[in-house]
């Protein structure tokens, strides 16, 4: 029989220092579960700062990169004068070439044209070797005069054809562009500087001298103009030489394959 302060012998007695030892347990989990969660919410906050600026370049970085970047608006100004000066250049050369295409289509024949005005200057030898009295006295003489004249005229009708015109020379002033003096008459009745005749004909081929006219020179006649009269004189030789319309060693006419 037992008593009401007897607890009964299978209920186990509770210990209290168990009892706090395993609420300290509890607690100090439970402090160490929040620690845990504070490192990982720091490690999950850098890691969102890392994706963000993945270079890691800081404020002051990015503005040294920004000033060591490439003036992008200077390069393309820099590349469209670049462009401006090939195009003009390219201008430039195709103007030349078409230029020198034209001058080569004119003066093709050059040396063809300057080898068969030597016709004309036979043709017009023969004319003048016949004097107008023997034209009278002989029929047959005169005939052949005539025909010779029609082939002269005919021969410089198709010389006009392809751009090869005589020298203006007899009866005009003397021009040393296009004149060649041979010789000095003194002619008190036509002006001074005068060409009185044409001893070989002269032609330009386009706007070429081809060849110059071979003349005689007046002088003593009146002086129209002073200056232009002393300037043709240093033009003229004395009676009897020969002057040269180009330098020693080229030919008269030669001018005309020169690039103007």
């Amino acid at each position: 029989m037992t008593t009401e302060n007897e607890l009964p012998a299978d209920e186990p007695v509770e210990n209290p220092a168990e009892t706090i030892g395993a609420e300290a347990a509890a607690a100090a989990a439970d402090a160490q579960r929040d620690a845990e969660a504070d490192i990982a919410r720091e490690a999950e906050a850098e890691a969102l700062d890392s994706a963000e600026d993945p270079s890691g370049e800081t404020d002051g970085d990015a503005s040294a990169a920004e000033d060591d970047a490439p003036d992008l608006a200077a390069e393309v100004q820099d590349l469209k004068d670049k462009l401006l000066r090939t195009m003009a250049e390219m201008e430039n050369t195709r103007r030349i070439a078409a230029r020198e295409k034209a001058d080569a289509g004119k003066y093709a024949v050059t040396n063809f044209a300057r080898d068969i005005v030597r016709v004309a200057d036979n043709l017009g030898m023969a004319m003048m070797s016949v004097s107008e009295e023997a034209r009278e006295a002989d029929q047959n003489l005169n005939n052949l005069y005539v025909g010779i004249d029609m082939t002269m005229k005919e021969l410089l009708n198709i010389f006009a054809g392809h751009g090869i015109k005589p020298v203006p020379a007899e009866g005009q002033p003397f021009d040393h562009n296009i004149h060649e003096a041979v010789q000095q008459l003194e002619n008190p009745d036509v002006p001074h500087n005068t060409v009185l005749q044409v001893l070989r004909g002269g032609f330009t081929l386009q706007d070429r001298l081809l060849r110059p006219a071979q003349v005689i020179v007046s002088t003593g006649g009146p002086k129209a103009d002073k200056d232009a009269s002393e300037e043709a004189a240093a033009d003229v030789v004395p009676d009897g030489a020969q002057q040269a319309y180009e330098g020693d060693g080229v030919e008269p006419g030669q001018t005309v394959d020169q690039e103007t």
